[in-house]
């Protein structure tokens, strides 16, 4: 099937792990992620015997091998400093957003500029997107994951 890419926006908070871990449990809970059934993996909210947590949905072996495609392939927001790895989500920095767009204070428009950013399957990215003012409105996270 290969790598699918995926993106959601969602409500500023200035906590991005917490925000990960609210739009993962969101993602978990309207199955809307790809469950491999059979030979072609599908909606997991197609089914009504889907697994009730994410503990049981990657002790399946299908999903470790072909993952979810979706935020719930990626588990955590890198610190500062920190170095990109498998499963993690990087914040575009003032220094990529500024050389980018011209702007440290990235927003909707920017969208299509940054999304290249996010170039390796199994790794997520997030930026702050900002309104008009230049206040925080929302966060984006995007990537690609799954096989």
């Amino acid at each position: 099937m290969g790598a699918s890419g995926w993106s959601y926006v969602v409500a500023y908070q200035p906590d991005l792990d917490a925000a990960l871990d609210a739009l993962r449990d969101k993602v978990f809970a309207e199955g809307d992620y790809w469950w491999a059934r059979g030979e072609i993996p599908n909606s997991a909210k197609d089914y009504d015997d889907r697994p009730t947590t994410m503990e049981e949905l990657f002790n399946d072996e299908a999903v470790q091998e072909s993952g979810t495609h979706s935020i719930l392939d990626v588990y955590r927001v890198l610190s500062d400093g920190e170095r990109p790895d498998y499963g993690t989500v990087e914040p575009v920095s003032a220094a990529e957003a500024l050389r980018l767009t011209g702007t440290e204070r990235l927003t909707r428009e920017h969208l299509g500029i940054i999304k290249d950013l996010a170039e390796r399957s199994w790794f997520g990215r997030c930026a702050v997107l900002h309104d008009v003012q230049g206040r925080p409105e929302e966060i984006y996270f995007w990537g690609y994951s799954g096989d």
